[in-house]
């Protein structure tokens, strides 16, 4: 399938186009700027002054660019029928990093492969949209999202496990919790079975090598497990019965610490200003102190050459771990799950949602592709489309795109996006819907290509249509599996290709917790896909968490860091402050008074689901690892979600 990385077949249209955008671009941004002044961004002083002053002047632009937006919208309107659903960036890589070098990597033999995803709800709408959401600056937002992302998936994946004696299974805690701003030393250990890890920060050949650091980071006496020197790198802290650090009263090496933690300059995100704690991104201070921990160089009698443990070649992750371990860790789970204060150490897809504003998709693109290669944007239709003429009691008029993003290390075989046809009220003026790709992984030593399906999507919004919901999951699974009729190259008799996994993302803005989305909850996805995180309908693991954050928080101090969110999430108290629940129908509850009586730890809105069937043979699909990250505090008001999937061969190791 060709894949288009312009909206338009022919350089005439793209003109027109340009032309027509510009004269209707100076109307869409007074209009933004002027409605967003009546609606107060966080921590904003003298609105009453800001509307006197600015109301005139962006009244008077509004009024003035009138004439020539209605022009560009006549020019506009038609255009939208022959343009594409979505615009494609290649930006080529031949570094090890690189697509094309990551498809040699996996031959389909041996004992398997992981490959990691995470799907997130940016929230990055025009400004005054966005600030009924309690986040502004929607353009500078775009930006640092796209920062984060690309720096906490760019590291290599390193963990630091805490064994308790006096608890079977085993809590990781980020660094920041060993060595805490305050010094305390203590490693704290994390209720409910869930563990905080933090990936390390590493800054190439700028940055300072593991061996510079170890002295400050780790006892020769820790014991230190690398699976692989170029795979993740799992270090084992033990405790004593209280749950200190061996080194934690040892004032000398708690000092050492402190004085390796170097911090660069402190950056300002849109919606606050980086306080000591934030580890969003790597030039702050937190994100100096994770990167004291890391493995000595030299391992099992290295040279100790910058080489001989940390290379350029990419950190794949670990194939090695074993299932009997990952039970031993968590007895109730099969797999890792953890609040982390970082983007998964080598992402592989990433999806999100309502990157509607244009603009703004063009910088978190730019942001990204320093780290993804393939990246699909602005997806979805414009304008007056056929995909409401069913539904005469909807919108057909499309004011905003889809929302949906789709960024990939693999490369994109083939693309098909539809729009709901059911979407009604505001929820209408936006062409939501499904985005089905297909990507290539591998291939085997006889040119069978290894390729994985994933879908994002984004469902309609209503807390009350929850029939349309329903309609539209309908409408995905039918949508899904013509779409892998359509693209398969394969056959019973001569299969050409191998299919590795069966991928299902995005906000579907209903959870499984609230007895009014009963019927959301008992839908057919969850038979054909399994969600890691829930036991059926109506009823959650023990460990999984809301994604959705009370808006009325978002800019709260206690929160507003990746390292506070993920420390306050971590607690019942802090969760049934800081995540939205189930809207009470009791008359009179007040907010407070409704989460103490509420089971649950919030509502789940992002979903990451996995198919077990329709793979190839003797294949086996499991989840590895499992997310929630707090990096995007402060950005937006969903928690992103990962997930890992080791995909087993079936052949033993060799």
């Amino acid at each position: 399938m060709v894949l288009y990385t312009t909206p338009f077949s022919n350089s005439c249209l793209s003109a027109l186009h340009a032309v027509s955008w510009a004269l209707i671009f100076p109307c869409y941004c007074m209009l933004d700027r002027f409605l967003a002044l009546f609606i107060p961004a966080p921590y904003q002083k003298n609105q009453l002054l800001c509307i006197v002053i600015f109301m005139p002047i962006y009244l008077g632009l509004l009024v003035t660019s009138l004439p020539f937006a209605f022009l560009g919208f006549l020019l506009w309107c038609p255009l939208q029928c022959s343009r594409r659903p979505y615009v494609y960036s290649w930006l080529e890589d031949k570094g090890p990093t690189g697509g094309a070098a990551l498809l040699s990597e996996w031959k389909g033999t041996g004992p398997g492969k992981s490959f990691c995803f995470a799907t997130a709800n940016v929230c990055l709408l025009p400004d005054w949209l966005a600030r009924h959401n309690n986040v502004f600056n929607t353009q500078a937002r775009a930006k640092e999202i796209g920062h984060r992302i690309r720096n906490g998936a760019s590291r290599p994946q390193i963990k630091i496990y805490i064994d308790s004696p006096t608890n079977t299974s085993i809590s990781a805690a980020s660094f920041s919790s060993l060595v805490s701003p305050q010094g305390d030393g203590v490693a704290r250990a994390v209720p409910g079975s869930i563990k905080r890890t933090s990936s390390v920060d590493y800054k190439g050949n700028g940055g300072r090598h593991p061996s510079d650091e170890a002295a400050n980071g780790l006892a020769s006496g820790d014991p230190v497990d690398c699976s692989s020197l170029e795979n993740a790198c799992i270090v084992r802290i033990s405790g004593d019965e209280g749950g200190r650090h061996p080194e934690a009263d040892d004032p000398a090496t708690g000092g050492q610490a402190k004085n390796g933690a170097s911090g660069g300059p402190r950056g300002q995100t849109p919606n606050h200003s980086q306080r000591d704690g934030d580890s969003g991104s790597l030039g702050s201070p937190s994100a100096s102190r994770e990167s004291l921990v890391k493995a000595r160089a030299g391992l099992d009698g290295g040279s100790g050459e910058p080489g001989a443990t940390y290379s350029k070649a990419p950190h794949k992750a670990s194939v090695v771990k074993k299932a009997a371990a990952r039970k031993r860790r968590h007895p109730d789970e099969a797999f890792d799950h953890e609040i982390s204060a970082f983007f998964p150490a080598n992402l592989d897809f990433l999806c999100l949602q309502e990157v509607f504003d244009k603009q703004a998709a063009t910088k978190l693109k730019n942001q990204l592709h320093g780290y993804f290669e393939y990246i699909l944007y602005d997806v979805g239709v414009y304008g007056c489309q056929g995909c409401c003429c069913c539904h005469r009691d909807r919108c057909c008029f499309k004011c905003l795109n889809s929302g949906l993003f789709f960024a990939s290390r693999y490369p994109i075989m083939d693309v098909a996006y539809h729009c709901y046809p059911n979407g009604k009220g505001t929820d209408g003026l936006a062409s939501k819907g499904a985005l089905f790709l297909k990507v290539q992984v591998g291939s085997t030593p006889q040119d069978q290509r290894i390729v994985g399906y994933i879908t994002c999507t984004h469902l309609h919004a209503l807390e009350e249509d929850s029939a349309i919901r329903c309609e539209q999951l309908d409408m995905l699974l039918e949508w899904l599996a013509d779409f892998r009729k359509s693209t398969s190259s394969s056959s019973t008799a001569n299969p050409e290709e191998l299919v590795a996994f069966d991928i299902v993302c995005g906000d579907l803005n209903f959870d499984n917790c609230s007895s009014d989305d009963k019927l959301e909850q008992q839908h057919s996805l969850f038979t054909c896909y399994k969600d890691p995180c829930r036991l059926g309908p109506g009823e959650e693991k023990p460990w999984a968490i809301g994604t959705m954050l009370d808006q009325d928080g978002l800019n709260d101090e206690d929160v507003s860091t990746p390292d506070n969110l993920q420390k306050v999430l971590e607690s019942e108290e802090g969760r049934r402050e800081y995540l939205a629940f189930p809207t009470s129908k009791s008359p009179g509850a007040c907010q407070k008074g409704r989460k103490d009586v509420l089971k649950g730890n919030g509502r789940r809105l992002d979903y990451m689901l996995y198919a077990e069937e329709g793979l190839c043979p003797d294949w086996k699909a499991e989840v590895e690892e499992f997310s929630f990250i707090t990096q995007l505090s402060g950005l937006t008001d969903h928690l992103p979600v990962a997930m890992r999937l080791m995909v087993s061969t079936g052949e033993e190791e060799a």
